[in-house]
């Protein structure tokens, strides 16, 4: 018995003392403009790796294999459905009334008609989704990004997108549902079905990345930056 509980507790063993190691050896490394706080980022994300890869991974992989495809894509849309709501109140608060009309049809037509979201059928006749959130808003209203971040089990952000993050958290309906065991297993599945979607991206780093921190930490910054600048961002600032 003690041999297995051994086994089930290396990987954690090595990933506490990874994130030690890296959060020791890296103080030196000279600060990066976007991302001042690299080494403690790299050593929480090697953290990270570690747990995803010996636990979560092998479980997500799992819920794939076995839950059909169909259920997995009805999920999917209902919580799709959920950020269309919050996309069309983003919309409306940067005055991007394009955004706002399209979103709330979307969320009226697969509410109404979708079975309170599990067809999406907006996407069917053509209606595109915002994806505008509340990082998005506060950089319209001139909030400064902020450092990169990397947070366990949350994966890569900033300071201004995390603000958003917890605003989505704290106003999302989720919330607001009293049974515990219930508002805690919608999180856990939305959690799944966030990690499921991924499972092709973590292939594609894995084949084309040298250096896995930094080929995440620069798609992400990227993909925000166009998201924020709605396709048409300026020129980068280069690094001082």
């Amino acid at each position: 018995m003690s041999v297995i509980l051994n086994r089930r507790a290396a990987p954690m063993l090595r990933a506490s003392v990874a994130l030690a190691v890296a959060l020791l050896a890296g103080c030196a490394a000279a600060p990066s403009r976007v991302d001042p706080f690299e080494p403690m980022n790299r050593a929480l994300y090697q953290f990270h790796d570690t747990v995803d890869t010996a636990v979560v991974r092998p479980v997500v992989q799992a819920y794939v294999d076995v839950v059909p495809e169909l259920v997995r894509t009805g999920v999917s849309n209902v919580f799709n459905n959920l950020d269309d709501l919050f996309s069309a109140v983003n919309g409306l608060l940067q005055g991007k009334l394009d955004k706002f009309g399209d979103d709330l049809g979307r969320v009226v037509l697969n509410t109404g008609f979708g079975l309170g979201g599990i067809f999406d059928l907006a996407s069917m006749v053509g209606i595109e989704r915002g994806n505008e959130d509340f990082g998005q808003t506060f950089a319209a209203w001139g909030a400064p990004q902020g450092p990169y971040l990397f947070i366990p089990f949350l994966g890569p952000t900033t300071v201004r997108d995390g603000t958003g993050v917890v605003v989505r958290i704290a106003l999302g309906p989720v919330g607001y549902i009293p049974d515990v065991p219930v508002r805690n297993g919608l999180y856990g599945l939305g959690a799944f079905d966030l990690r499921a979607q991924a499972l092709g991206a973590g292939a594609l780093v894995d084949t084309a990345a040298l250096d896995r921190y930094l080929f995440i930490r620069n798609a992400y910054l990227q993909r925000r930056r166009y998201l924020v600048y709605d396709g048409k961002p300026p020129p980068e600032p280069e690094e001082p």
